[in-house]
């Protein structure tokens, strides 16, 4: 009996970090999402995904993260709403032009 015992609370201390997963994984994404808008991108102006390892490679999305020991990726992809230019090259206001 005491065995018993023994294996189901070896059993319940294993199976902890897989359900406390989805929790990491959003407070991971979470603290990403506040970086990128720290660094003057706004919020409409990206999407965060968390997608298991083997969905990451999606068209212009980039992993930014990763959590649930390393099970999931954070995928960053860009969106054209806001000001925000999707392209990511230099809008006209930031070019310098020379005058001839």
């Amino acid at each position: 009996m005491k065995t018993s015992r023994w294996l189901l609370a070896l059993l319940v201390a294993a199976a902890a970090p897989a359900l406390a997963a989805p929790d990491s994984c959003e407070r991971v994404k979470s603290d990403i999402q506040q970086k990128i808008i720290n660094n003057g991108v706004p919020e409409s102006g990206f999407t965060l995904a968390i997608v298991p390892n083997d969905q990451s490679d999606q068209p212009d999305a980039q992993v930014v993260g990763h959590c649930a020991s390393d099970t999931y990726k954070i995928l960053y992809t860009r969106t054209s709403s806001g000001n925000y230019p999707v392209s990511g090259g230099a809008t006209q206001d930031s070019q310098t032009s020379e005058p001839q």
